[in-house]
């Protein structure tokens, strides 16, 4: 499970440094992908598969499916950690979301997200407001309980 947050610099051929906790569950590589919110998500094979699955199984026929496509699929790249723990990012990867010298890597449960450092601060700040939170996450089911019913 990828958790926490780290920031890491890139170098000048676009090389970032993965966190320690991180390289052993990328043995097998991953893949590179533009995320929703200005950033990069990266994806461990099966996770990618996955998503590779029930993203084509859509209709090609529908306009918004074939955007989901060509947004996943067209700038995906696979990449693999180096002896230095690094992933090289494409040039058209770091363009996408403005990425330049410095990097935030975010745990998100089955897969990692890379941001920019002011887009990461600015997606915090909205994280952070507990209010909006309470709106925003009421409707989804985040119940720690045991799913059997409480018996009569």
């Amino acid at each position: 499970m990828f958790l926490g947050r780290y920031r890491h610099s890139l170098d000048k051929k676009g090389r970032l440094t993965i966190p320690a906790r991180f390289r052993d569950l990328l043995r097998e590589g991953a893949y590179l992908v533009q995320g929703f919110d200005r950033n990069l998500m990266v994806l461990t094979p099966p996770v990618f598969q996955k998503i590779y699955r029930r993203v084509n199984a859509l209709s090609m026929t529908d306009p918004v499916a074939r955007q989901l496509k060509r947004l996943i699929f067209s700038a995906a790249s696979p990449v693999e950690v180096d002896t230095a723990g690094r992933i090289l990012i494409p040039p058209y990867l770091r363009e996408a979301v403005g990425l330049d010298g410095e990097a935030v890597v975010v745990g998100v449960g089955d897969y990692f997200e890379i941001w920019p450092p002011h887009d990461w601060d600015a997606q915090n700040a909205l994280l952070q407001d507990a209010e909006a939170n309470a709106r925003r996450f009421a409707a989804l089911d985040l119940s720690t309980g045991d799913d059997t019913p409480p018996a009569p």
